[in-house]
């Protein structure tokens, strides 16, 4: 991540966050009109360096305990996204040894008695809305400084992202559930007293929330285009954003509109691009928000603690290619994926074999080989530089993609009584980048939902969507009969209540407003 030190020494009291009180203000921080003019005056690089550490937030160690010893898997949102996909139903990694998020795979994660799987995933997000919170509320809501408006802009953009994944972790899809209890609402104005006693507001409440500030964020960030600067939220990203909340809200219309004018800030990767490992740096072409990670940050100071570590399949240092816990594709989804498709070769075949390694070599030794690569294990992600075997972990994190907003576009204008527009814009995203066979064979929006879905799991397989999707189309998880290990090869239901998480008890012992009856009901982990 590309930041400047002094920034972050400066905004280093807005990083010490240590329990689940994170989203209270310390006392005497609330500032008024005058002390802002002051501050930003006579320290312009605050402002900055708040920005700064907003974006840090997203690549973070330690948000659970900073004990080298303790919790591989706290190396910020590329593992909440690693975590979430465990709860899945199309990555498949061992239940025992050094896989750091088993827990996820068989939803111990979700035991209240032991929820660190929900406290991490709380204060991930938590932490991140407040450093967007204290950037607001240094700036006049009113500024007509452009610089100013575009840091606004960019913390009510970060504060919806942050709504949007903790919305869809501790409650079920919006449709249907509009009055469920979701999670508090934490704004730049609210007291100290009113944080201290803040019940769940309902997902429609939550959505609302979400909706103003990505609006908000889209006029403040008219026209701003960050260029390679791929940390920073741009008005692409602020409409990738609402897209994907219109989409769960079954705007179906609005959604596609958002997704076509995300488009603008970016181009898919093209097949050749994607014909070898990659994934792995933000200078790509269609990464319109990403997280940038760079070698001397803690999460790759640490070695193993990082997502190349527990993801890449050509790492030199990872718990990947040094113990074997390597991450594959569930047997199931690799089945569905044509063979005439790209990304069939983003995971080593049956015979293990995959046209993106299969040339390649490490010390003289085939990758395959070299690496103790097995059927189905994942060649997506490539390693730091593209270096088979280079052992710095430092290779940067997707947050969004074009590719995505491409699915998005297709799905909703179906879903919006555009059959044809939909079959057209999945078409020609397909054959252009992925597949030059593919044909949609959907005769009504359903079914091409159904086949935007089938195309989301193999093109995002990994980076965080798949226990999103299943929540939001209502869908089942099915393992049994997959490579699953056998301890969890279950199936659940449509809307298990196992699938989300409860409020994490941190939360419940520092906030008066929710009780134990407020809480997501518990649930008993899936049985065979």
């Amino acid at each position: 991540m590309k930041l400047n030190n002094n920034f972050i020494i400066i905004a280093g009291i807005t990083l010490a966050l240590a329990s689940c009180d994170l989203d209270k203000f310390p006392e005497g921080q609330y500032v008024s009109d005058e002390q802002k003019e002051n501050i930003i005056e006579s320290r312009p690089n605050l402002i900055t360096a708040e920005a700064n550490a907003m974006a840090a937030r997203l690549n973070f160690f330690g948000t659970i305990s900073d004990d080298l010893n303790t919790y591989h898997s706290d190396y910020g949102v590329p593992a909440v996204s690693l975590q979430l996909e465990s709860g899945g139903q199309d990555i498949v990694a061992s239940t025992s040894g050094y896989n750091w998020f088993s827990r996820s795979q068989n939803y111990a994660d979700r035991d209240y008695a032991d929820a660190s799987g929900a406290e991490f995933i709380w204060k991930i997000f938590y932490n991140h809305m407040k450093a967007a919170n204290d950037l607001l509320k240094l700036i006049d809501a009113n500024t007509e400084d452009a610089d100013l408006q575009r840091y606004r802009g960019q913390a009510l953009a970060a504060r919806a992202y942050d709504y949007l994944n903790l919305v869809q972790c501790f409650q079920f899809t919006y449709a249907g559930h509009e009055s469920a209890l979701a999670v508090p609402v934490v704004t730049e104005t609210k007291t100290d007293e009113e944080l201290q006693n803040n019940p769940r507001a309902t997902v429609g409440q939550v959505y609302e929330q979400i909706m103003n500030d990505l609006n908000q964020a889209a006029e403040l960030l008219a026209g701003f285009d960050a260029g390679s600067n791929k940390d920073q939220i741009d008005e692409a990203v602020v409409y990738g954003l609402r897209a994907r909340a219109n989409l769960l809200m079954q705007n179906w219309a609005a959604a596609a509109e958002d997704a076509d004018k995300a488009i603008q800030g970016g181009t898919p990767q093209s097949l050749q691009e994607v014909s070898t490992p990659t994934f792995n740096s933000a200078t790509a072409s269609s990464w319109l928000w990403g997280i940038l990670i760079s070698p001397d940050n803690e999460v790759v100071t640490t070695g193993i603690i990082n997502w190349p570590s527990h993801l890449c399949s050509f790492t030199g240092n990872g718990y990947t290619t040094l113990t074997g816990t390597f991450r594959s594709v569930s047997s199931s989804l690799y089945e569905q994926i044509p063979d005439t498709d790209i990304r069939k070769q983003w995971f080593i075949s049956p015979d293990t074999t995959s046209t993106l390694v299969d040339n390649e070599t490490v010390n003289g030794t085939p990758v395959i080989e070299y690496f103790g690569l097995t059927p189905y294990v994942n060649t997506k992600f490539g390693a730091y530089q593209s270096v088979f075997g280079n052992t710095t972990n430092s290779s940067d994190w997707p947050l969004m993609r074009v590719e995505e907003m491409y699915l998005i576009k297709a799905e909703a204008e179906a879903m919006s009584g555009n059959l044809g527009a939909g079959k057209s814009t999945l078409e020609s995203f397909v054959q252009t980048y992925r597949n030059p066979s593919f044909i949609s064979h959907a005769t009504s929006a359903e079914e091409l939902q159904d086949e935007v879905w089938l195309q989301r799991r193999m093109e995002l397989w990994g980076e965080g969507f798949a226990l999103f999707d299943i929540l939001r189309l209502k869908k089942p998880i099915v393992r049994k009969g997959t490579n699953y290990p056998a301890s969890v090869q279950f199936n659940l239901d449509p809307e298990s209540q196992i699938m989300i998480y409860r409020i994490p008890q941190c939360e419940m012992e520092t906030n008066e407003g929710i009780t134990d009856e407020d809480n997501n009901p518990a649930a008993e982990r899936p049985t065979l």
